[in-house]
């Protein structure tokens, strides 16, 4: 079971005992969780308060209502890490950051029909409204349900959220099921194959709602075509989709056969390098815009997503090349910023450039994960 990206209160609530008993003995149970031996936790702890900081002063960042973007690059790594590294490291307290970016969140989610979207027909083209309304309100849902695990309560502007991202869901054509995504041609998150993404993105805020939530009678369709359209993924797709879909697969279950799941393993497991990492083009045919080679040495998140892909498969066959990818992660993480360094997928950028640490951001956030 895809257990991995979940926390204590939704356990519980599908454990069906006695709550705070149950929520209690896990809370413990994750505090004494012992960190990877080798894996410096609170460096990059410290390393994605950095970013998500400096991604909020970031000029490109800010948009109307006084509000900042949420990115897939560096808000989304830092909010899915951040639980499991407090836990880690015992603490309670969010940073300042990441309490003013959910603050914008529920802004947005509560004046969803007086905010502009994060790009527009009008400046970027056509569908660029559309595409981003309907990925802002994928992550708006993730990013509150997120927070809703650790409090312990599911609230009501994740709930509106949920019903902002439902509304959005594509109900016709080879995309039923799925969310429309923004497409700059920029791998892997804004391109064309990229709704996949979104799709999981998706089923991993699904599972973590309360089961109560995705039981009601409204939504049960909705999971079922969000399912449907991930199985699309699973044939004539880049490994790296497919990897994606069978860490959807493990948080909603009922998206792919027991021997689809295994082939997916297999293909990862054949794909792995004689030092315990993956490259960029072993995952997928990506090019480069700027015609530069992709780097075919193992890279932090070909590594990080290859081995979150094998912790949610929890197959045997997974145990030891996932053993292997934590000793890469852990061999590489720089010892001076605490970050898992990894390079664009679009361009050879440069150092010193603000996009530069974008794909640093989320192999650090994944492996935080993979590693806690």
């Amino acid at each position: 079971m895809g257990h991995h990206w979940k926390t204590g209160w939704r356990r519980a609530a599908l454990i069906g005992a006695g709550t705070a008993f149950i929520t209690a003995f896990i809370v413990r149970a994750d505090a004494a969780a012992p960190v990877t031996p080798g894996w410096d936790a609170p460096a990059a702890a410290r390393y994605l308060d950095m970013r998500i900081d400096w991604w909020r002063h970031w000029p490109k960042a800010q948009r109307d209502h006084e509000t900042v973007c949420i990115s897939c690059h560096t808000s989304l790594p830092q909010v899915l890490a951040a639980p499991s590294l407090r836990t880690a490291l015992h603490e309670t307290r969010r940073s300042p950051m990441e309490l003013a970016m959910f603050d914008d969140v529920t802004k947005r989610v509560w004046m969803w029909h007086d905010v502009d979207s994060f790009y527009s027909d009008q400046k970027q083209g056509i569908p660029k409204t559309s595409e981003s309304h309907s990925v802002e309100s994928v992550l708006n849902a993730l990013f509150l349900v997120t927070r809703d695990n650790e409090r312990g309560a599911f609230g009501t502007d994740t709930r509106q959220a949920f019903a902002q991202m439902w509304a959005l869901q594509i109900q016709n054509g080879d995309m039923k099921g799925g969310f429309a995504w923004l497409n700059f041609h920029l791998e892997p998150w804004e391109s064309p194959t990229a709704t996949y993404w979104g799709a999981t993105l998706a089923a991993l805020a699904v599972a973590r709602a309360p089961a109560s939530y995705s039981a009601e009678p409204a939504v049960v369709p909705q999971i079922e075509a969000l399912r449907g359209y991930l199985r699309t993924g699973l044939t004539g797709q880049s490994l790296y989709t497919r990897a994606l879909v069978l860490i959807a697969d493990s948080e909603i279950h009922g998206v792919a056969t027991p021997e689809q799941r295994d082939a997916i393993v297999a293909d990862l497991v054949a794909a792995q390098g004689p030092d315990g990492g993956w490259s960029l083009p072993a995952l997928a045919p990506w090019q480069r815009v700027d015609k530069s080679p992709l780097p075919t040495t193992s890279d932090g998140y070909a590594t990080a997503i290859s081995a979150l892909t094998l912790r949610e498969s929890a197959t045997p066959a997974g145990v030891a090349p996932l053993a292997k990818a934590k000793r890469w992660l852990i061999t590489h993480q720089d010892k001076a910023t605490g970050a898992i360094p990894a390079k664009s997928i679009n361009k050879d950028r440069q150092q010193g450039t603000d996009p530069y640490l974008f794909m640093t951001d989320h192999a650090t956030g994944i492996a935080a994960m993979v590693l806690k």
